[in-house]
């Protein structure tokens, strides 16, 4: 009798641990590179062309599009938040610390969606428009594609405070970059690629002054030439820009970790990858294999774009994106 119902047990146990594993499948299940594929048939070919329009027009706007979508997946999930405009009675992410006089590129997604809406009304969420937007910047400047999984809904809420603890700082430690991305759910591999995003794009001065005039582990040439463009004083060119690659600053390529090595990250963020740390011998791989840095990437996009979806019947499909239904 105590042998069969010890059977018994055993067996409800592993039937209930198959319903989880089942349950956990079909969530996960729910975003799939095809969701539109009836539904609205021409959506990558709807949003390429506005995509690689922008781009023509402001290279540095790719980078602009890829980083709305960091921001919007580590606040909450990837849910299309980090679009919704404050107004009286509503407060959303774009006034939080990482985001303030930074976050670029909404008009894009406006055009976008307004360009998507005129294809297939009511169909189509702001945070697929985001995942997709973000890939296709990557191929504009000429880094891989990847198939993007679709599904998500829009999110009826912000969370400003999210945004301000979620985002990592550019003044960030090796430690606190890894328990971020961890507290996400992405590896430290997850990390150390998707940072290679700083391959493009422009950083303001209020975000590198401490690493150029402060920090030791820094090439001593750079740092003297940073500082002709960012003045030490508080307040006084706060806003001037400088690439985050100087080599090749509109070019998705591995050379960021290049940088790196020879100690020239711009952010105190990006040179903790390559300080002595745990990650040196990755950002070394990267800088000597850009097929295993590409391939790192596209996984590590598609790990970051599978945080915290609103699926099925959470959520909703915003007629504009700024704006909460």
């Amino acid at each position: 009798m105590a042998f069969s119902s010890t059977s018994s047990t055993g067996r409800a146990i592993s039937a209930l641990a198959m319903l989880v594993m089942v349950s956990v499948g079909i969530a996960n299940a729910q975003l799939d590179a095809n969701f539109y594929s009836t539904t609205c048939p021409n959506l990558l070919t709807t949003i390429q062309p506005v995509v690689q329009s922008a781009v023509n027009t402001e290279a540095r706007m790719g980078a602009s599009l890829l980083r709305l979508f960091f921001h919007d997946c580590f606040v909450n999930g990837c849910d299309g938040s980090v679009l919704l405009v404050d107004n009286s009675t509503f407060t959303g992410e774009q006034n939080a610390n990482p985001n303030k006089n930074s976050l670029r590129g909404f008009q894009v997604i406006d055009q976008i969606k307004t360009a998507v809406e005129q294809a297939c009304p009511g169909v189509v969420s702001c945070a697929d428009i985001l995942a997709i937007t973000a890939r296709d910047s990557v191929v504009a400047l000429g880094g891989p594609t990847w198939n993007v999984l679709l599904g998500r809904r829009d999110s009826a809420t912000a969370s400003l405070s999210a945004a301000n603890t979620n985002i990592p700082a550019p003044s960030s430690s090796l430690t606190d970059l890894i328990g971020n991305f961890s507290n996400q759910g992405l590896s430290t591999t997850d990390l150390v690629a998707l940072s290679g995003a700083h391959t493009i794009g422009q950083a303001r001065c209020v975000n590198f002054r401490a690493h150029i005039y402060i920090d030791n582990n820094i090439d001593a040439t750079f740092a003297t030439s940073e500082q002709a463009n960012c003045p030490s004083t508080s307040g006084s060119g706060d806003n001037n820009l400088s690439p985050l690659d100087l080599q090749t600053p509109t070019q998705f390529d591995n050379n960021y970790y290049n940088n790196l090595i020879n100690m020239k990250g711009l952010l105190h963020s990006d040179q903790q990858l390559f300080s002595g740390g745990s990650t040196n011998a990755l950002v070394s791989t990267y800088n000597s294999n850009p097929t295993q840095f590409t391939t790192d990437f596209v996984n590590g996009m598609i790990n970051m774009g599978n945080i915290q979806p609103l699926t099925g019947s959470n959520g909703g499909i915003r007629t504009s994106c700024g704006i909460a239904n």
